[in-house]
C-alpha cells in the first residue's frame, strides 16, 4: 500500500522578501519522511488572502494532508485561520477552549489577555485544536489541513503534536555513495541503474573540490536490501 501523501504551505511575505530564511519546511520534510508520509509538493504564498484560501483549495483536493505554517499570531497581517475557514466555508469566531487555554497562561505570565492576543482563539467551526507546549496558543485541524504556527520552536513542537495523532507507511530509507567522477562519465550507468531498480529514487548531486568533479549518489526507498544491492552494483562499476 502506498504511503500517504502531504504537501505543505508556507504562509508569508517575510519569506518572499528573503527577509526570514524558511526552516519549517526542511524540518517538516524530515519528520514526514520518517514517519512513512511522502511530501510531494510545497509551496511559498504571500499575506493574500485570495494567494492562500486557492491553495488551501487545491492541495486539500490533491493530497492526505496538508501543513501550513505562519500567520496565526496576534497581528492585523496574521490572516491564515481567516482563510482557512473561508476556504471552506466554515465560519470563525474566540471558541472557549482556546480562550481558556490562552487566559490560563497570560494570568500565569502576569499579563493581559487583550484583544490582539485574543485573536488566537479565533477558531473556525469544527475544528480541532493542535497542542502547543511551547507558548500555549493553538494550532488547528479542519477537514485535512494541520494550520500551524510560523515560529520555528512552536512549529516544531506542533509537529510533534499532530504526528503523534497520523498513521503514516513505510519510512523511506537512504544511503550515500561518493563517486569522484563528473556526471557525464557516470550517467549511462546510473540510467541503467534506475531502470533495473524500478522502486528506487536514485539522486546524483555533484561538486567540485580541489578542482576535481566528482558526485553524491543518493539511493532512496523502503527496502533496505534492494537500496543495499543498487548500492553495491554501483560501487562495483563505478571502481569505488
Amino acid at each position: 500500500m502506498p504511503n500517504p501523501t502531504a504537501a505543505m504551505l508556507v504562509i508569508g511575505d517575510e519569506i518572499l522578501s528573503g527577509r526570514t530564511l524558511d526552516s519549517n519546511t526542511n524540518h517538516l520534510a524530515k519528520e514526514l519522511t520518517s514517519h512513512g508520509i511522502d511530501l510531494r509538493e510545497v509551496r511559498v504564498v504571500s499575506d493574500e488572502p485570495a494567494a492562500i484560501v486557492g491553495a488551501v483549495k487545491a492541495l486539500s483536493e490533491a493530497f492526505d494532508h496538508v501543513f501550513t505554517s505562519g500567520g496565526i499570531g496576534p497581528t492585523h497581517d496574521d490572516i491564515t485561520a481567516d482563510c482557512i475557514a473561508e476556504a471552506f466555508g466554515a465560519s470563525i469566531d474566540v471558541r472557549e477552549d482556546a480562550r481558556a487555554l490562552l487566559a490560563a497562561h497570560y494570568e500565569r505570565q502576569g499579563s493581559e489577555l487583550n484583544e490582539a492576543r485574543l485573536r488566537m482563539a479565533r477558531i473556525p467551526d469544527g475544528a480541532m485544536l493542535i497542542d502547543n507546549p511551547v507558548s500555549v496558543a493553538p494550532g488547528f485541524l479542519l477537514e485535512n489541513v494541520h494550520v500551524m504556527a510560523g515560529v520555528p520552536s512552536v512549529f516544531k513542537a506542533m509537529v510533534a503534536s499532530v504526528l503523534a495523532t497520523l498513521t503514516g507507511g513505510a519510512p523511506l530509507l537512504s544511503q550515500t555513495l561518493r563517486v569522484d567522477r563528473g556526471e557525464g562519465d557516470i550517467a549511462g550507468p546510473l540510467a541503467t541503474l534506475a531502470q533495473d531498480y524500478p522502486k528506487l529514487s536514485i539522486g546524483s548531486y555533484p561538486f567540485q573540490k580541489d578542482g576535481k568533479y566528482g558526485s553524491n549518489i543518493v539511493i532512496r526507498g523502503q527496502e533496505i536490501t534492494e537500496i543495499d544491492a543498487a548500492i553495491a552494483r554501483l560501487a562495483t562499476e563505478m571502481g569505488v
